[in-house]
């Protein structure tokens, strides 16, 4: 694993930008589709102000982790259907370093191999999941945001402090007291 990298094949798609090469480590997120709802868009305006990406990051976070939306991800059967998908291809397609998958979003941590980019990994997670669990629950329509979040790893201290916060993220938003008791996660398959 090699942290240092050319960036240049940053991509942006008419959404948020994205650098994609292989053997990059990634920190991922991506959310349901109703994670905010447009009753909340002046809270979105709000964001806006902060000139800090890492505010506007660590904001959505923290409403994130309040758990708005229907949160479908709460249900284990839902949140098993995610979990499978992102382990299917772990060593195949690219190698797992730490994932989360809370009520209305998941944190995937992950280096990116030859031939499988990042957003093509991430376009066949949401695909699949969305079809299996909105069959399962016997619904219609998007599932997930079109776009997500990713930030390239800088260094190897990058990486353990993100590591830590996919991790305890179940932690900061009072769902468990340990990160090995969150089941849908790296820390609670590790045990």
């Amino acid at each position: 694993m090699s942290l240092s990298h050319d960036h240049s094949d940053w991509t942006d798609r008419g959404f948020l930008p994205h650098l994609d090469q292989p053997g990059l480590i990634q920190s991922v997120t991506f959310r349901l589709a109703d994670s905010m709802p447009q009753d909340r868009r002046e809270e979105w305006e709000y964001l806006l102000q902060f000139e800090n990406e890492s505010e506007r990051i660590r904001q959505i976070e923290m409403w994130l982790d309040n758990g708005a939306g229907s949160c479908v991800l709460r249900y284990p059967v839902c949140a098993k259907i995610v979990e499978e998908a992102i382990r299917f291809f772990d060593g195949e397609r690219y190698r797992l370093l730490a994932w989360c998958i809370m009520p209305n979003h998941v944190h995937v941590l992950f280096e990116t191999y030859e031939s499988h980019p990042v957003g093509g990994v991430i376009h066949s997670w949401k695909t699949y999941t969305a079809r299996v669990i909105n069959k399962h629950l016997r619904r219609e329509g998007p599932l997930w945001q079109q776009d997500y979040f990713d930030r390239f790893i800088r260094d190897a201290n990058h990486l353990e402090n993100e590591a830590r916060y996919i991790e305890g993220n179940p932690i900061t938003a009072c769902l468990v007291e340990r990160a090995e008791d969150w089941p849908f996660s790296s820390a609670y398959n590790r045990k």
